[in-house]
């Protein structure tokens, strides 16, 4: 007589699913693979995608936003550090993936962007963005019984579309919400008990971060609210995972019921944050004709037996927590992980065999000279997410620069307003200096004498969770390894970029020499190789990593 089978256990996994700047995430399910959205701003390219078979592993599957001719002349039109892109959400129906978004701040065009694909592993497949009226953000997109397509805005309102052409239809007010500032982040599900739940975000995107839910038997309400409300949040509390909210729900192979939302890993204190709003996990529970259930936000989570462990994943996509190893060469594409503040210039970045060249832009990655002009938007500037709270970021350059304020390097990057930079840099006097920026404070240090000509090793290092290490030594020899400066974390956390988070890469500038966009004729490029990203541990609280944290100074530098 066979053994009774032994129920499956619950299982556990660790947040964020998604480190580093992921906020405002949006999951469906098509053709068997969890897909997930989240916000980029004014970051180009827009929207990533990720796909993965285990709700653990998670691929870069593509970019809705990937061509600048999807949604010709906004990007440069935006001033704002974090207008752009705001809070799209995915769908799926009948064979086709949609993201609706809106594209905030672009005066004299529609912000309401929709945007489809039957492949969403494939950049090329992403549609142009069909624009259309919408004078609030966060559009969720729901389809009817009958056929018809919602569409709900902040407010919380709701208009039917039509998907084909754009047309709005007019605007019902639906709910407010329970009383906290900016109900937003509408998203709505029809259940077999025949209610409509209206699930949102409510309180702003700070420490008062909340989900909350209603329901009615009609798409336009009444809609009556959960006694229990909020459904979710950390407020109040001294939770390592803060600002938890801005939530959807999604359903399993097994029918077991799945949520992701908004947090930031910086504890009540919220001071030190530099990855910002990263994407989150939790099992919801929730039974015909009664309302979800959600399991608070850890950094270690036990609920419902995951899906079977699998990479099996298709697309090129780097998975979100591998390192990057990466050695350019003519041919070969600029890896898919990397993205840009706006659209680059054409020509500006290019794969070669000398490494990945970068053209010097007149201004630096503050956006001077130019003010809002576009000379302000056209930076040199190229990154990845910090995707570890303890990492290891390198790149060899080798850059000859001919005149004074020529200055290319490596850059910890919030915003234009607020970044970490280590240049090599020509000095009025000739001398090759070494230019650590803080604050837009700059410190030089020369370059010794054997060094100059031979490419050099640029190093950004986070070692402990508070402070960035910036670092030089020869590429041919780590032994000779100096640190140049050391910067707060907390120089990178919120102020002007509390919507978004940091981004690891390089830069090149001539501190504006020439004129309109460009540097004067025969400004050298830089030339940047073996590019190195290795994460070495991820806070799940304020004293515990995983995996077990390394001895850095061991690490590959």
């Amino acid at each position: 007589m066979s053994a009774t089978p032994a129920l499956a256990e619950n299982s556990t996994f660790y947040n964020p699913i998604l480190p580093g700047w992921h906020s405002d995430p949006s999951c469906t399910v098509f053709n068997g693979t969890f897909f997930c959205v989240t916000s980029t701003f004014i970051a180009f390219p827009g929207l990533p995608v990720y796909a993965s078979k285990d709700l653990v592993n998670w691929k870069l599957a593509s970019h809705v936003w990937n061509r600048e001719a999807q949604l010709p002349g906004y990007s440069w039109a935006t001033n704002g550090q974090q207008d752009g892109m705001y809070a799209a959400t995915i769908r799926q129906h009948n064979g086709t993936v949609y993201v609706i978004c809106e594209y905030l701040a672009v005066s004299g065009k529609d912000s309401g962007v929709l945007f489809r694909t039957t492949d969403p592993f494939d950049d090329a497949s992403w549609s142009s963005a069909l624009t259309f009226s919408a004078p609030k953000i966060d559009p969720d997109l729901f389809w009817n019984d009958d056929g018809k397509v919602y569409v709900a805005t902040q407010g919380i309102r709701i208009q039917e579309m039509d998907i084909t052409t754009g047309k709005m239809g007019p605007v019902t007010q639906l709910w407010n919400g329970t009383g906290g500032v900016w109900p937003e982040g509408p998203h709505i599900y029809k259940r077999p008990d025949g209610y409509y739940y209206l699930m949102i975000a409510e309180g702003g995107t700070a420490m008062n971060h909340a989900i909350t839910i209603s329901r009615s038997k009609n798409i336009t309400g009444p809609y009556v609210p959960y006694a229990g409300n909020p459904i979710l949040t950390n407020r109040g509390t001294d939770q390592y995972f803060q600002t938890v909210g801005h939530g959807d729900l999604f359903q399993d192979a097994n029918g077991n019921w799945w949520g992701v939302a908004l947090a930031t890993r910086s504890g009540p204190a919220y001071k030190s944050y530099p990855m910002g709003r990263e994407t989150v996990l939790y099992p919801a529970t929730w039974k015909d004709g009664e309302w979800p259930i959600l399991q608070p936000v850890r950094g270690t989570m036990s609920g419902w037996p995951l899906p079977p462990a699998s990479r099996d994943v298709p697309g090129d996509g780097p998975f979100v927590t591998d390192p990057d190893v990466y050695d350019f060469g003519a041919g070969k594409p600029i890896p898919r992980n990397l993205m840009y503040w706006r659209v680059p210039r054409e020509g500006a970045f290019a794969s070669t065999d000398d490494g990945l060249r970068v053209v010097l832009s007149r201004n630096d990655v503050t956006g001077t000279p130019g003010g809002t002009e576009p000379a302000a938007k056209a930076i040199s500037f190229i990154g990845r997410r910090q995707t570890h709270s303890l990492f290891t970021f390198s790149v060899d350059i080798d850059f000859k620069p001919t005149a004074a304020n020529q200055e290319a390097g490596v850059v910890a990057f919030l915003t234009q307003a607020a970044n970490l930079r280590l240049g090599i840099a020509r000095e009025a006097s000739s001398e090759l200096s070494f230019r650590f920026t803080v604050e837009n404070k700059t410190t030089t240090t020369a370059i010794p004498g054997a060094w100059v000509g031979k490419p050099i090793r640029l190093q950004i290092q986070m070692a402990n969770s508070t402070n960035y290490t910036l670092a030089a030594m020869l590429a041919s020899d780590t032994k000779t390894k100096v640190v140049v400066g050391t910067a707060s974390a907390e120089l990178l956390s919120g102020n002007t970029g509390s919507f978004v988070g940091t981004l690891i890469g390089v830069y090149a500038t001539c501190n504006g020499a020439g004129s309109g966009l460009d540097c004067p004729v025969g400004t050298p490029a830089a030339y940047f190789q073996r590019w190195r990203y290795t994460g070495a541990g991820q806070y799940v609280s304020e004293s515990e990593t995983v995996p077990r944290t390394v001895d850095m100074a061991a690490s590959e530098v």
